[in-house]
């Protein structure tokens, strides 16, 4: 098994990092940083976890997303 100590998303499950954005920015912010509809239209963990499992180009915004969240946070 290859770790990867210089990867912060290495390890890291969708759904934590979907929990963390939502807790430190909030969804309002999220819909407005990422304009998809699992985050303007009645927001939930679950309906946005199974959006952005099958959407490669979401997932990536979102994941950048939580990238900054941890930049600014050092």
């Amino acid at each position: 098994m290859q770790t990867q100590p210089n990867n912060p998303l290495h390890g890291v499950k969708l759904q934590e990092i979907l929990n963390e954005l939502v807790a430190h920015y909030g969804w309002e912010y999220m819909g407005y940083q990422i304009n998809i509809r699992c985050f303007t239209h009645d927001p939930s963990v679950k309906s946005s976890l199974k959006f952005l499992r099958r959407t490669p180009w979401a997932r990536s915004k979102v994941e950048a997303l939580y990238l900054e969240m941890l930049r600014k946070r050092r």
